[in-house]
């Protein structure tokens, strides 16, 4: 034994060949943290002194090889100053050039994933070997950050720039055969062949049978580019991510400066150009609320985990109460993940509008090669259509999924408890209607819940799982298990009006609406707060694609819920566009007209019919500020999020952020509700309320907020 650690272990076989094993002792997966950087350091330097080590092989005792940095202990260091952070990462670069200056060859043993840093630490070594479970890149952009060991620029010595320009702009894993092809890998060979292949490879090299020395040499050189050449790719490259990145994500358009700016320099002049580009998107907003982000992500992941640990029923059938569009997107969700679904309804139709939409989703997998026809075909197979409640005598869920209104889903929810499993779990589908009231037409409350999906389902990662006040702790576990299984990202929510997502996505449409009374026009609004602001689209617009009848009554729920401040005393732009007919897309006019062009593709245009309807409730055109606009709009909805925590609605700044993001579409950059107001300091909302006061309650701060104001405190620690 040459080294033993808590995170790696060095041994030393009969051939000479050295086996650097990482297996952090105190996780399930390997990353890199500051006991892992130190002990890797020690280990080079017990090695490179040796005369009788042949080469080096890497390798994992993990499922995985190295998923990547731990960025729960590295963001720390994002606080710090640039000054500090550039030190830090000079210092651990050089345990990367160290392991890559060793006077032997060296190779990494890869079997399942190498994300990140651990890729960067496998672009250090003379050579690569995966198995077909390998999956390899550089997934920093996601985090609004690019790579800080070596990877950018050691990538594009290893794949080429322009390929190494799509892997760091997207993110994505890779796939062993995609990394061969490109020579990320150098071969791929079966798990149980992996370290004896690797090691053969290090005994050739050791050997002379493959010039090791050259293609350390060609690493730790410029890249050998023509420059007239060069000069229009990375302009054309820089375009193309520029355009597809958007101007609030720019860490994709870092990773190609990088290559550009060291694209002449030397391996090791060109990571320190890479040391300041790490440096530079490290302490960006974006990165803070990206990496926010992926934590929060983290909080849904271990509590979906724990509740598959804690449920009470697994779920091993599913019934879809009511087909259609969205009882055909929730069966196919089902069956997709492997969990057979009965699509149950009273109309034959119905059925087959259900059944048509799962065939085209499981057809879309198969088009985008994510399954086979085989899959497809016992993906279809397991969905069952019928008209009869004697299929469902024996399911373990059903999910009900009928016309929104209280008295169709209460008859049909006793109806259907009746005929249950006495152990078996109720939920509804239900955007608006209160699962308390529900619940009172069950006889076993404890085991219903609400089981919110959004639409599209299979695209929507949100599902909002409501808890009533009988709901048992048990029947949430299942429910959530059950979500998780399906692919989805759900969130505990206790029941009220329009729960949570709703509950705060209606105050922003009502300063939206009170913004056109005041005069502002609705394509302005649309566009700061999609172009500026970053959501999807804006207000008008979603409110089209939601359906001005949907709206409309949604409105209507919120406002019996919370008259202080989501009541009306007049008219406003939802109330007349669907007085007008003009529900939105659904009926072809809405704000906007929609129709399709000469190639069949879809279109958006502004209509002068819509002015002309607005004028009922809106004053004379005036000019606003992109501020006021997103000021006034955001507002309501950032006081009202906040409300849902302080009565309980929602569990923490976590789980509430990851809703909006993942049912509403709340842009990642910004991270958030809870983020959005930690990074601008919660006393300036404060401020920003009081500024608007005169709009009325919805404007108004919570004792919370001026608490937090006093106290300068964050959601975030």
């Amino acid at each position: 034994m040459i080294f033993e650690g808590q995170s790696i272990s060095c041994t030393l076989h009969d051939s000479g060949i050295a086996e650097m094993c990482f297996d952090n002792k105190n996780e399930s997966v390997n990353k890199f943290d500051r006991n892992t950087l130190d002990e890797w350091k020690q280990v080079i330097n017990l090695l490179k002194d040796r005369d009788d080590v042949k080469g080096v092989m890497a390798t994992s005792a993990k499922p995985v090889f190295i998923v990547g940095a731990d960025i729960t202990e590295f963001n720390e260091l994002f606080a710090s100053s640039r000054e500090q952070l550039v030190d830090w990462l000079v210092q651990a670069n050089e345990i990367f050039t160290g392991f890559e200056d060793l006077p032997f060859p060296t190779a990494a043993a890869i079997d399942g994933i190498a994300f990140g840093g651990g890729l960067e630490m496998c672009l250090t070594c003379d050579m690569r070997v995966g198995t077909p479970k390998a999956q390899v890149g550089l997934p920093e952009s996601k985090l609004g950050l690019v790579p800080g060991f070596g990877g950018s620029v050691r990538l594009a010595r290893v794949i080429g720039p322009d390929n190494a320009f799509e892997w760091l702009a997207t993110g994505k894993g890779y796939k062993p055969e995609v990394a061969l092809k490109l020579g990320a890998l150098d071969a791929i060979v079966p798990s149980d062949k992996l370290k004896q292949a690797t090691e053969q490879m290090l005994l050739d090299a050791a050997e002379g049978k493959i010039d090791w020395t050259s293609r350390r040499s060609e690493k730790k050189g410029t890249l050998k580019l023509n420059r007239t050449e060069a000069a229009m790719s990375f302009m054309t490259s820089k375009g193309y991510i520029a355009a597809q990145a958007g101007p609030h994500y720019p860490a994709p358009l870092k990773g190609i400066e990088i290559i550009e700016k060291s694209a002449y320099l030397p391996l090791e002049e060109a990571i320190k150009v890479e040391h300041e580009a790490f440096a530079d998107m490290a302490q960006t907003e974006q990165a803070s609320s990206l990496i926010q982000l992926f934590l929060n992500d983290q909080v849904l992941k271990k509590k979906a985990k724990i509740a598959s640990k804690v449920a009470d029923k697994a779920v091993k059938s599913a019934t879809v109460l009511g087909a259609g569009i969205m009882g055909g997107g929730i069966a196919y969700q089902s069956a997709s993940r492997g969990v057979p679904a009965i699509m149950k309804d009273i109309n034959q139709g119905a059925l087959d509008l259900g059944m048509k939409e799962a065939i085209k989703l499981f057809g879309k997998g198969v088009q985008y090669k994510k399954i086979t026809t085989e899959q497809m075909a016992q993906g279809i197979a397991s969905i069952k259509p019928t008209l009869s409640y004697e299929e469902i005598k024996h399911t373990d869920i059903v999910v009900e999924a009928v016309v929104e209104n209280p008295k169709v889903k209460e008859a049909v929810l006793s109806e259907v408890e009746s005929m249950m499993p006495e152990d078996a779990i109720i939920c509804s589908n239900t955007s608006t209607i209160s699962i308390n009231r529900l619940a009172k037409s069950l006889k076993r409350p404890d085991k219903f819940c609400g089981m919110h999906f959004f639409n599209p389902v299979h695209k929507m990662p949100l599902v909002e799982v409501i808890r009533g006040e009988n709901t048992s702790d048990e029947t949430v576990a299942s429910v959530v298990a059950y979500a998780s299984a399906m692919g989805k990202s759900p969130v505990v929510v206790n029941d009220c009006p329009g729960f949570f997502v709703n509950r705060v996505l209606f105050p922003y449409f009502g300063g939206f609406t009170k913004l056109l009374r005041d005069g502002c026009d609705y394509q302005q609004t649309d566009k700061v707060m999609h172009k500026k602001f970053g959501w999807p689209m804006g207000p008008a617009y979603l409110l089209d694609v939601v359906g001005m009848d949907t709206g409309k009554h949604a409105a209507e729920v919120m406002a019996e819920g919370f008259p202080d401040r989501m009541s009306k005393d007049e008219k406003d732009a939802i109330d007349v566009m669907f007085e007008h007919g003009r529900y939105g897309q659904k009926t072809g006019s809405g704000f906007y007209v929609y129709g399709v062009d000469k190639r069949g593709k879809p279109t958006k245009e502004a209509d002068q019919k819509t002015y002309e309807i607005l004028q009922q409730v809106c004053s004379e055109a005036k000019e606003f500020s992109d501020e006021e606009i997103i000021a006034r709009t955001m507002l309501p909805m950032i006081i009202e999020t906040i409300r849902c925590l302080d009565e309980g609605i929602i569990d923490s700044p976590a789980e509430g952020d990851m809703a909006l993001i993942y049912g509403l579409g709340f842009p990642p950059f910004r991270g958030g509700v809870f983020k959005y107001v930690d990074d601008r300091g919660m006393q300036n909302i404060v401020d920003l309320a009081k500024k608007y006061s005169h709009l009325g309650k919805a404007y108004e701060p919570t004792e919370s907020m001026l608490q937090m104001a006093n106290d300068n405190q964050k959601f975030y620690a």
